[in-house]
């Protein structure tokens, strides 16, 4: 049997030695393990790596996606493309684990696998897959594909990660104290602690609860019918999870549920705590909502030159090393895309998530201006976006096309495919300016800009998520003033997108040609200052000192 001297190969740090077990649909962990979409998961992976730098008595539980999300590529005529791949991971362990939960009132087999500590140094990570002969086929695909968009599929899901976790905790006789649900997908853990101790306020006691979408909307909820028929309560009476919904509603929020269920939750970021507190504030039987700001691994994202450059305050080894990183940053733009970028150009990048809210395409808000910025030959400027939409996302799939439509004519311009772990190191080493130009209050938290500081790319961003906490405008970074959030949106757009020129045009152009000692004093406070609040061993502390 597993225990935590051959889980873990560390002695607990006596601060940390409260067990916890993790729960979230992604993790990145790696570039080579493909279990993630985004920002949920790249924090997730941050909190896996601090809570084995601390010593942390921490372990995860997630799912072995065996296509991942998807593989982002190129049709015939260079738009995207979207693959589903089957991965293979020969650095998990077999842990001879198999056991059955029911769905749609049948038995399904789970088999559980194990990332080791000592393979990426994170805390241990066991995942779980519904892919094997024991089942059928409809069940063998439960464990298919990240964020399957059909709804029977997405139930169950979240029954294998939950009830399936929480069922795998106790077969591993583990004395899990805190059940900690990293967003709302793994809601069927507390059903199931609800049916084994009998006691809501027993599953209180026991859950904290981390959200991190900034609207009602955004937060997953299904009709309750169907939940029933997939076996989502876990047995629980009708009369009892009824109190977990909304008089007069046939749906059941997860956000809103596990807010009834944790004894407390979380932001992450002290603006979304705010945001949440108040999007929450007039349903009854919640839980404390605080705040967490996420943060990143220094450890993981961190340049070992650059950081020397930065920690003797060394100019000119900072602008050598940077040179280096952009090089072989844009050795992947000629791969991609054909197009030879050059390393002292001003370079800027536009790159996570495709959704519409991130506003991928408001720097050709004005595209007469954008040209006349991009094809200024006294102050050039390259421009790179990745980043990828939901599949099913046509909407964001139309503006990824676009974008590369209008700027494929552009020697410096490009739009990189495949954003994962290894192009999202790359672009954030060979960045100078790291853009954020989402709708105000619709980034929780948004941790790219961290990581991006650490690697001497600076931040120009709208203040929200994480962001106003950090920010000092021509300091340590770039800010755009959100405009009034009475006027329309077409008005808000047009407002941030002119702000945008203008600081673009006025101020970080003409600064990174005509005063280099003042773009270095820049970027190194900005390295600085991140460090001090933005390392995720700060973060996973605080969930132990605060939520744990």
């Amino acid at each position: 049997m597993l225990d935590h001297t051959t889980l873990f190969p560390y002695t607990f740090d006596k601060k940390f030695s409260k067990p916890v077990a993790y729960f979230s649909m992604e993790f990145a962990i790696d570039q080579s393990l493909k279990i993630y979409s985004g920002g949920l998961g790249f924090l997730a992976g941050s909190h896996m790596r601090s809570a084995f730098e601390l010593k942390q008595n921490f372990i995860g539980i997630g799912i072995l996606w065996k296509y991942g999300y998807y593989d982002q590529e190129r049709s015939m005529d260079g738009t995207m493309k979207v693959s589903f791949i089957e991965k293979d991971y020969s650095f998990l362990t077999e842990t001879g684990i198999q056991f059955p939960i029911t769905i749609h009132k049948h038995p399904v087999q789970v088999k559980v696998l194990l990332l080791k500590p000592e393979v990426f140094n994170t805390a241990p990570l066991f995942l779980l897959t519904t892919n094997i002969p024991e089942n059928d086929h409809l069940a063998q695909t439960i464990s298919d594909r990240l964020y399957d968009p059909h709804e029977s599929a997405r139930i169950a899901q979240s029954s294998l990660l939950g009830y399936g976790g929480a069922k795998l905790l106790d077969i591993l006789n583990r004395q899990t104290e805190v059940y900690h649900m990293n967003e709302g997908h793994a809601l069927p853990l507390c059903f199931y602690l609800w049916n084994k101790y009998k006691d809501l306020n027993e599953v209180k006691k026991r859950v904290v609860f981390t959200t991190h979408t900034p609207e009602v909307a955004g937060n997953e909820e299904r009709p309750v019918a169907a939940l029933e028929v997939m076996d989502f309560f876990d047995g629980i009476e009708k009369d009892q999870y009824t109190s977990l919904i909304e008089p007069d509603s046939r749906v059941l929020n997860y956000t809103l549920a596990a807010l009834r269920m944790a004894k407390v939750a979380n932001g992450v970021s002290q603006m979304h705590g705010e945001v949440s507190r108040q999007m929450w504030k007039a349903y009854k039987g919640i839980c404390e909502i605080k705040a967490i700001t996420n943060a990143q691994n220094h450890t993981y994202w961190k340049d070992e030159k650059l950081e020397e450059g930065f920690k003797k305050n060394l100019h000119a080894l900072v602008s050598e090393r940077k040179k280096e990183m952009k090089r072989r940053l844009f050795d992947e733009v000629a791969n991609q895309s054909g197009k030879l970028f050059n390393e002292k150009v001003l370079t800027i990048v536009w790159s996570r998530r495709f959704a519409g809210y991130k506003r991928a395409n408001l720097l050709l808000y004005d595209v007469d201006r954008f040209f006349r910025i991009a094809n200024n030959s006294e102050y050039p400027v390259q421009f790179i976006w990745a980043g990828k939409p939901y599949p099913e996302d046509i909407d964001s799939t139309a503006i990824f096309n676009d974008i590369y439509w209008k700027t494929k004519p552009m020697k410096n311009c490009t739009l990189l495919t495949g954003y994962e772990l290894g192009l999202s190191a790359l672009l954030k080493r060979g960045s100078d300016v790291w853009l954020n130009n989402p709708k105000l209050y619709r980034e929780a938290s948004g941790t790219s800009g961290m990581t991006a500081a650490m690697n001497g790319s600076i931040n120009f961003s709208i203040p929200d998520g994480w962001v106003p906490e950090f920010a000092h405008h021509g300091k340590n970074c770039f800010s755009i003033e959100a405009a009034d959030r009475s006027l329309s949106e077409q008005e808000q757009n047009k407002l941030e997108a002119e702000r945008m020129y203008d600081i673009l045009e006025k101020e970080i152009i003409p600064m990174y040609y005509q005063h280099p000692e003042a773009w270095y004093m820049i970027m190194r406070q900005s390295w600085k200052d991140v460090l001090v609040q933005f390392d995720s061993n700060r973060m996973a502390t605080e969930y132990y000192s605060k939520m744990y």
